[in-house]
Formats: C-alpha cells, structure tokens, sequence
C-alpha cells in the first residue's frame, strides 16, 4: 500500500526443474543466481491510464512472464513507479534485465546508480528584504501556500526554522503526509510549515546488501537527519522566519529561507552519510508528483565523468522531466566538483542548474605585527585581545621548503606559547582545523594560516585564534619574521561586516560548464549564494 516501504526480498530466479533428483544441486544454482542479481530500473515512459492499481499489476505481469511467477515477481519487486510516471525497480541478474529490455513497451533497462548529496545573510543580499515593500519576495507572497519538496537526507523537526507561526492552514490541493519512524512522531515533529515527511529505502538496501543497522550506518530508520545536510538545504530553501540569530555575537540577524511562508516536504533519499540509491530518487519524484509539490530541490550529484547520453542512466532526467511536464519547477545543484570547467553534474535543459557563491559579509580579525604593521584575515575569535606575543615559523633547513600546516603535530613542543604561521596548498578546510588543535594540544596560543586566495577563506568556530589569510598576506608576515630576531603579534577579536567591505565571487568549489557532453550547447546556471 502507499506510504509504506515493503523490505525488498531476494530474487528466486525461475530455474526448470528436470528431475526432484537434482534438488540439491538446482538449489546450488538458485543460490548462484541470486548471488549475482543486481538493482536494475525498468523505465516505461508515460502512464498508460490513472489506475495506480492497475499500473503496479501491469509492472507485476510483466516481471513475471520473465521470472516464471507472479510470487517471483512480488519478491524481486522494490518499487512500482506509478503516479508521475509508468516503471519498476526489482533485482535481477544480467540476463533477466536484457530480456525485459526486449519486451514491447519498456523504453530504458537502467542499471542501478548510487549518488552523492552535493543562511542570516544570503537573501539580503540578495535584494529579498522582508521590510521593503517593492522586491519579488512581497511579489510572490513570500512562498504563501507554496509546496517546496526537498530530496536530500532528512530533516530535524526541532529547528526553529520549521515553526508554523504564522502559517494558515495547510493548501487542500496537498496530497502528501508524514510517515512515522525512528525517533520520529507526525503528531509531534510534523505542522503546518512541514507537512511532508517520507524516507525511501527499499533501493538502498538492496543494492547494500543487508537489513538496516542504525549503529552500523549512522543514522535513522526514518526521515529524521542524521547527516544535517538536508536540513541545512530545507531551512535555505523554505524556512521560516528566525530572529536574533548569532554565533557568540557574530553575523546578528534573522534567518530565514527564500520562500519564507512556503510549505516543507521531506523525502528522505539519502542515508549512511549522503549516499543515495537511483532506484530511491525515482520513487520520490514519483510520490512528489503525486503528492501536489510546486517546487523540488534537489542537492544529489552522480558525480563525474557524466554518463554518455546512450547509457540513459541518469534517474534524475527522467524523474525531472516528469515533474516539469507535471507543472513542477526543479531546482538543482550544479555540484562541488569546481572551480575546473566542465563540471557541472546536472544539466537536463529543464531543470535550473545553481552554483554557489560567497556573499557580502566577512569576518574580519586585525592581525599587527610588532613594526605596527597591520594585516586583515578571517576569524571567528571572539575571545579577547591577545596583546602582543610571540609569532614564530618553523623553517626547514632541508630542501622540503616551508613548514606546511599539515606537517604540524601534537608532538611539536616548538609550539608552545607562541602563534604559529603555516600554510598550506590544500583547500580543505579540515587540513587548517587539524592544524590549530595540534598546535593548541602542544600548547600554542594561536594559528595564522596563509591559503590559495581562490580557495574561500572559511574561518570556523572554536573561540581561539585560528586566522586564514592570503598566501600574499603570508608570505608578507614571514618576512617580518625573518627580519627581525623577536617577532611579535597582536590579535583583536573578530568583526562582522557586510556590504561594500566584502566583494563576492562564485566559490572556488562550485562546479562551472560547459555542459562536458554537449559543451557547444549553452546552459545558464544560476548562483545562489
């Protein structure tokens, strides 16, 4: 029945038995077979007629003039796709797939595909200010009774950006619900913001292998998110109005989504960490569609090299393309692959591509040297003015070159009651925060690390002074270390500024075009920021 995920069994393939005396040795064969069968996707286009129930018995007959059986065919089907679009997902082996894909009436035999999931200030800048009359977000109602269905990896109902305040009833065109679960209650964690809420995991499981373990995957039997990811995505997207949001002081503002007012659905696609099976993305657009979303985001990348357009593999095409011709806008990420070109992950001419930018606000932390000469990075220190310490570089007199950040361990006694400068060639952000723990483990007082400038200066919290700058600024601080034989620093608490201080640009992740199969075809990405 709709609204339950039925666990998928595995596939009892349809052997001829010629003799009970061979019963041992064909169940050999049958524990073969199994062995071998695989999640494939058998996509047969538009539905023939609205009989949902007819459709899956359609789906049903056709899997077992393959399988032999219509016990057969209920136990390798995972997911009859019925309301958006006509198809199936059930495990079978190779040979099983080529003869269904030889069948009238089915367009595409898809083998399964694992993807991947891909503020206060960001809708200001934008120009989407609650308190000016004369912007599109007073144009459009702020997302009043607008439905904007989320694929991703859950939700935590808790957040204050879900509160209902405000909110009239829910539109009566809504067709969807909230499925009860893992520390999940609809009576409790659902309202009149979020009024959708569905976990699909039937194809995950098949193609992992093995029955759900809560401890051993890292997350929830239901659409609650363990990850944070969907969360995050669901709050920019639709979330409600947040006042006096801050960290320690820092960024004071309102959070809030683009679509303030809008209404919230949840489909949980994504599990053990953001992995998502295709076979899951195809039953939630399918269930979307059904249920009367107006708008879908959806942050999930197959990652790259794309598939040639003869595979035909990626589900997001199809589900995408359903929802458009069903009146649904899809919002998609353009991916985290950048900043080479020809990185964009989802490029369906009908769906909106969108990249990632900084915005108009920094973190500023004034960094002066002991020759009261004054550089700017980004913090977020908001403990007290350091005063002047020791500032030291640890030169090699090898020929490995400078002290890299990643090369700075706990065991480093060196460190001890100084501000230790580094840098480093990686972006990654946990290479700079390893970095400071080892050097506050070893009894430092501080970090400076000297980056890419096209890498996003992105400071974190951990209330100690752990400053990203420039390699130029770095380099220009490791000069006034070598010239003098007592180097001194002063850290000041971090600021927040917006506006003219802080110019933007598309982030150094963000994935660019062309589309790399059709790159003499134009796409627009957009940029959110």
């Amino acid at each position: 029945m709709r609204g339950q995920n039925k666990c998928s069994l595995l596939l009892v393939p349809l052997l001829v038995l010629v003799s009970i005396c061979f019963a041992n040795l064909s169940n050999v064969v049958l524990a073969n077979e199994d062995a071998k069968s695989k999640v494939y996707i058998v996509y047969l286009g538009e539905r023939k007629h609205n009989d949902v129930e007819l459709i899956t018995s359609t789906h049903h007959d056709m899997l077992a003039s393959i399988l032999g059986s219509k016990q057969a065919s209920v136990n390798a089907m995972i997911y009859s796709y019925r309301h958006g679009f006509s198809g199936f997902a059930a495990k079978l082996t190779e040979s099983q797939a080529q003869s269904i894909a030889e069948l009238p009436g089915v367009v595409h035999v898809l083998p399964h595909s694992f993807y991947k999931v891909q503020t206060t200030r960001s809708w200001d800048y934008l120009g989407l200010s609650p308190y000016s009359q004369a912007n599109l977000l007073h144009d459009a109602k702020m997302g009043d009774d607008v439905i904007i269905g989320v694929f991703d990896t859950g939700i935590w109902p808790e957040s204050e950006s879900f509160n209902d305040k405000g909110l009239g009833s829910i539109p009566s065109r809504w067709k969807g619900f909230c499925q009860s679960g893992q520390n999940f209650d609809p009576a409790t964690h659902c309202n009149k913001k979020l009024i959708g809420a569905r976990y699909f995991i039937d194809g995950f499981l098949a193609a992992y292998g093995k029955p759900f373990n809560a401890t051993e995957l890292g997350d929830f039997l239901s659409v609650r998110d363990a990850y944070g990811h969907g969360t995050h995505c669901t709050s920019t997207a639709g979330g409600s109005f947040v006042n006096n949001v801050s960290l320690s002081g820092l960024a004071l503002g309102t959070v809030r989504g683009g679509a303030p007012k809008a209404r919230v659905a949840m489909y949980k696609v994504g599990w053990a960490g953001g992995v998502v099976s295709s076979a899951d993305i195809l039953k939630a657009f399918d269930e979307a569609i059904y249920d009367g979303v107006n708008v879908l985001s959806i942050s999930l990348g197959i990652g790259l090299p794309l598939y040639p357009e003869f595979d035909k593999r990626d589900v997001i095409y199809y589900g995408s393309f359903h929802a458009v011709a069903s009146g649904i806008t899809v919002v998609c990420s353009a991916g985290n692959s950048g900043p080479d070109a020809g990185t964009v992950e989802d490029v369906a001419p009908w769906v909106i591509s969108v990249a990632a930018s900084t915005i108009d606000r920094s973190f500023p932390t004034t960094i002066m040297l002991g020759n009261n000469q004054k550089f700017t990075g980004q913090s977020m220190y908001v403990g007290k003015d350091t005063g002047f310490i020791e500032l030291f570089y640890k030169d090699r007199d090898d020929l490995e070159g400078q002290r890299y950040c990643e090369d700075i361990t706990s065991n480093d006694t060196w460190v001890a009651g100084k501000v230790v400068l580094c840098f480093t060639l990686d972006a990654a952000e946990e290479i700079i925060k390893q970095a400071q723990a080892d050097v506050l483990k070893a009894g430092g007082l501080g970090l400076i690390a000297a980056k890419n400038k096209y890498k996003a200066l992105s400071p974190y919290y951990d209330n100690s002074p752990c400053i990203q700058v420039t390699y130029e600024t770095g380099t220009q601080i490791l000069n006034y270390i070598r010239s003098t034989s007592d180097p001194k620093v002063r850290l000041k608490p971090t600021k927040t500024y917006t506006g003219k201080y802080a110019s933007t640009y598309v982030a150094y992740f963000s994935s660019r075009g062309p589309n790399s199969l059709s790159p003499v075809v134009l796409k627009l990405q957009e940029l959110i920021y």
